[in-house]
């Protein structure tokens, strides 16, 4: 394979898995903007969704004759996936995070890391330390332009997570709860004194960024076929770095982040060594932080006196 081949094949490699860690990303913004939180349980939110989605996988193959390859079963499992993970992240703020909202700062951060490792053990008491297989929901088909190979599932997440996404966008401009998101991360105390309910709002962010986790675990599992109770970790470090290039709490610019960060894991991967791939994501997080710590499209942010 020439480089111009190996180029764009990697290019569609880092975009498929940028894609996921976008809708990743956009939890952490989310919560960061509203209740300037860093939610460092949220890559094990997304965890969580992968092994909800083999489950319901597994379930409804059980319970539904002839659903196993059907059109349907993605988009159902999806949804199941999706509205268990929003209820998760619900209790998640409700019970850990909103009775610290008027602590310093340091300890929701320390809960958070608590719960992040609460959820991790508890996938692997519930399922085993072993990885687990992930079914072939759909019949792998491959298009080939010369040496290059695109996937029908890579087209797949591709077009559902920026159907999520726009679905997003939508949400937050068109919608009262929306822009109810928009004046609190402006000015919580102000939003407050207009009528704003500032717990509900926070409650249906942190449900909104667990939901899209969720259908990015869902997607991860698809994808690599191979799920392990690890692979939140690691994803969720990539995906808060996505935000912080984008601009944390700038929500275009985490789905921007985590697409580049998948297009530079991928590039790297196939020019230097796949084996340095999860390097990459965190030396572009350190020059970020070094040259342009507001990220992308991130605004200086003055504080008053």
């Amino acid at each position: 394979m020439d480089p111009t081949e190996v180029f764009f094949q990697q290019l569609i490699n880092g975009v498929t898995i940028g894609m996921i860690y976008a809708l990743i990303a956009l939890g952490y913004t989310m919560v960061y903007g509203i209740a300037q939180l860093i939610n460092f349980a949220h890559g094990e939110v997304f965890m969580v969704g992968a092994y909800l989605g083999l489950l319901f996988f597994t379930l409804f193959q059980r319970l539904i004759p002839g659903l196993e390859g059907s059109v349907f079963s993605l988009p159902l499992v999806i949804a199941c996936v999706m509205a268990s993970t929003a209820l998760l992240g619900v209790l998640i703020e409700r019970l850990a995070y909103k009775p610290l909202r008027n602590a310093p700062r340091l300890a929701p951060l320390i809960t958070a890391i608590g719960v992040s490792f609460l959820l991790q053990n508890a996938v692997m008491l519930i399922f085993g330390p072993a990885d687990k297989s992930f079914p072939a929901v759909l019949p792998l088909k491959k298009f080939s332009f010369g040496a290059v190979t695109l996937t029908n599932i890579q087209i797949l997440i591709a077009v559902i997570s920026l159907t999520l996404m726009a679905g997003l966008h939508l949400f937050i401009t068109r919608t009262r709860t929306g822009k109810a998101m928009r004046a609190l991360a402006d000015d919580m105390k102000a939003a407050s004194l207009m009528g704003i309910n500032v717990d509900r709002t926070i409650m249906m962010t942190f449900l909104i960024g667990a939901a899209l986790a969720g259908a990015g675990g869902v997607m991860f599992g698809l994808y690599y076929s191979t799920i392990n109770f690890h692979d939140g970790y690691l994803a969720g470090l990539k995906a808060f770095t996505a935000a912080v290039l984008g601009g944390i709490g700038n929500i275009p610019g985490a789905m921007i982040g985590g697409v580049l960060i998948g297009v530079f894991e991928g590039l790297g991967a196939g020019y230097i060594s796949s084996e340095w791939k999860n390097v990459f994501a965190f030396f572009i997080l350190i020059l970020i932080l070094l040259f342009r710590p507001r990220g992308l499209l991130g605004t200086r942010v003055v504080k008053k006196v």
